[in-house]
């Protein structure tokens, strides 16, 4: 597939700023929790500064909670270390058009020290760092991600007031698949879909979902660091168009009681040649090394859970019966196991169905490669697949809430040597940090249940 419209060279952007098209270039990383941030910075000097010298920022960009906390117990970045700068070099390949502000570009960027080399923690260097293991073993991964999303007609000022309460969801009864629940909001739906595509993304389709106000956009699979980065653009820029029609919407893993927000990721393997290498001659159409590698997925699964489930609210989606994974099991074409496997031949591929919306796709794919490569370096046997309920299977499950997975997080040896301890310990004290807020929380569940009956 050739250069997707949307997308920029260096020579084509300075054309654009000459013409006074383009005045302003984001300059973002996705930070711990999934989201952009980073600077705007004048067309011009992103030109004659970023591009041949990069820019910097304060560190504690990856070492801060969701409400950017300066928190404790983090390495990298902290009062004692003086919350210093770190390097942001542009990867001048996601250069492009952001068609939903107007005049605007995007770059994302890899995270570096002052004095040279990796942020290791930095959810992109995670992520490139098993994609160079993967490169070693002359293979690379191919990915697509499922992201789901409940959309609101109050705006997210709105939302801000009512304290998140008593939103009033753009549908109002189950619309999976439904062509009049997706008209009602393909005003929205369509400004995402054209903008993401006049942005260099490859939109497939849009669908509705069971939950009131749920859709789904899907776009076209295409390399892991590319996809990952597509994702991270979308839900920012998804966010930002919703704002612009007065809307809001939410990829948080269980808004509510009905059905969560998940982010169904699909991987399949390629030889460095693009051939593909996970079909072979068994009797399920599996390579030994697609044998290994699902059971390197099934191996690591619990060990891993964090990096698909990083919030407390990510485990609330485990629900039997709910199409949220429960069961620790894989099977073909079966919706009820953590691990679907889907496609034959060249499009055979696991779907991972654990992550919720609200999942850093970095580091998730980082957790699935690593997983398999623990499947192949050791030659794992593959259990058979499970077929029926795997709610009701009796399987192991994954961890059923955030200080669960981290403490199987710790104690993995499969995750200390594929990512370093380093990255093992920096996201188990964000793990920390947000257990520790949440048991100091006073909740409304507790008000209601305590203020007058107790």
């Amino acid at each position: 597939m050739g250069r997707r419209k949307g997308m920029l060279t260096v020579a084509e952007l300075r054309a654009l700023v000459d013409a006074g098209t383009v005045d302003t270039v984001l300059v973002a990383i996705t930070d711990m929790q999934g989201r952009l941030q980073g600077k705007r910075c004048g067309a011009e000097y992103f030109l004659a500064e970023v591009v041949p010298h990069a820019t910097e920022a304060c560190n504690y960009l990856l070492a801060v909670d969701v409400d950017m906390n300066t928190v404790d117990g983090f390495e990298i970045s902290s009062w004692e270390r003086g919350y210093g700068d770190c390097v942001l070099r542009p990867d001048l390949d996601t250069l492009r058009l952001v068609p939903w502000q107007e005049g605007t570009a995007l770059v994302l960027a890899d995270v570096e020290w002052v004095g040279g080399g990796d942020v290791a923690p930095s959810p992109r260097q995670v992520l490139r760092r098993q994609l160079d293991r993967l490169a070693e073993r002359g293979l690379g991964a191919y990915v697509g991600t499922e992201l789901e999303f409940v959309v609101f007609d109050d705006t997210y000022e709105q939302a801000w007031q009512r304290g998140y309460r008593d939103l009033t969801p753009s549908n109002q009864y189950n619309v999976d698949y439904s062509m009049i629940g997706t008209g009602r909001v393909e005003p929205l739906l369509r400004r995402i879909r054209n903008e993401m595509t006049a942005a260099g993304m490859y939109v497939e389709s849009a669908k509705g979902e069971c939950a009131p106000g749920q859709h789904e956009i899907a776009f076209r699979y295409t390399d892991a660091l590319s996809t990952c980065d597509n994702h991270s653009i979308y839900k920012t820029g998804a966010k930002e168009i919703a704002a612009q029609e007065g809307k809001s919407l939410t990829f948080m893993a269980k808004y509510d009681q009905r059905e969560g927000n998940s982010c169904h990721i699909h991987l399949s393997l390629r030889a460095t040649d693009g051939e593909a290498v996970l079909a072979g001659e068994s009797e399920a159409g599996f390579s030994p090394l697609m044998e290994h590698f699902l059971a390197g997925q099934l191996a690591c699964l619990r060990e891993f859970t964090y990096f698909y489930a990083p919030n407390i609210n990510s485990y609330k989606r485990y629900v039997p019966g709910s199409f949220a994974p429960t069961a620790i099991a894989w099977g073909v074409d079966n919706r009820t196991c953590a691990l679907r496997v889907v496609g034959h031949g060249e499009s055979l591929r696991v779907e991972n169905r654990v992550p919720g919306g609200d999942v850093n796709p970095y580091l998730a794919v980082a957790a699935m490669i690593a997983a398999g490569l623990h499947g192949i370096d050791n030659e794992l046997p593959l259990e058979p697949a499970l077929t029926g309920n795997a709610y009701t299977s009796g399987r192991p499950t994954v961890p059923t809430t955030l200080r669960e997975a981290a403490e199987v997080l710790a104690n993995s040896k499969a995750a200390r040597l594929a990512f370093g301890d380093d990255v093992v310990e920096h996201y188990l004290n964000a793990a920390k940090v947000e257990v520790t807020a949440y048991d100091a929380a006073v909740t409304d569940w507790e008000k209601v249940r305590a203020f007058e009956r107790l």
